[in-house]
C-alpha cells in the first residue's frame, strides 16, 4: 500500500542575532552558510536564478550522519516583508525517502534577537520511513553556529 500524506514537523529558537541578519543570510548570502557552519554545511552554490529569488536553484552539499550528501532545491517562495523563505527539494538528499520535503524559515524580530521557526513538510514514500526529526535537529545546530558566528564580536 503506497504511503501518501503530507506531513509536517517544526521547532522553533530564540537567538541573539537580528531578524534581519539572519534572514538576509538565508535569502541573499546564502553560500556564506558553509563558513558558519563547516561540520555540516560544506558548500552552497546557485546553479540557476540569483539568491533570494523565487524560481532559483540551489545546490547544498552537506553532512548527514556521518556521509556526504547533495540536495538541489528550488526557492519556492519568498516572503521579505515576514522573514519568510521556502526550500523545496528537487532532487537528491531526502527524496530518496520522501516523495516531497519544503524547509520553511521564518525569523521573527524580538526585543533582543529574533526567533527562528523552521518547518519541514514531507511525504514518506513509505510507512516504515522515520519523521525528518534529524533533520530538525540539524536545522538546530546550524541555527546555532549561524547565530554564534554572526554575534561572535557582540559582547
Amino acid at each position: 500500500m503506497a504511503y501518501s500524506q503530507l506531513q509536517k514537523v517544526e521547532t522553533s529558537m530564540h537567538i541573539k542575532s537580528s531578524a534581519k541578519q539572519f534572514y538576509d543570510l538565508f535569502c541573499n548570502r546564502t553560500h556564506h552558510i558553509s563558513n558558519m557552519c563547516p561540520d555540516i554545511i560544506q558548500d552552497v552554490k546557485i546553479h540557476q536564478g540569483e539568491w533570494g529569488n523565487e524560481g532559483s536553484i540551489i545546490y547544498w552539499n552537506y553532512i548527514y550522519e556521518g556521509k556526504t550528501f547533495v540536495v538541489k532545491h528550488v526557492i519556492e517562495g519568498v516572503d521579505r516583508k515576514n522573514n519568510i523563505i521556502t526550500f523545496k527539494a528537487i532532487d537528491g538528499g531526502p527524496l530518496g525517502y520522501y516523495k516531497s520535503f519544503k524547509v520553511t524559515l521564518q525569523v521573527t524580530p524580538k526585543k533582543k534577537g529574533c526567533e527562528v521557526h523552521w518547518m519541514l513538510e514531507y511525504e514518506k514514500q513509505s510507512d516504515n520511513i522515520p519523521d525528518p526529526h534529524y533533520d530538525l535537529h540539524l536545522a538546530g545546530v546550524i541555527t546555532k553556529d549561524i547565530d554564534a558566528y554572526l554575534t561572535k564580536d557582540q559582547k
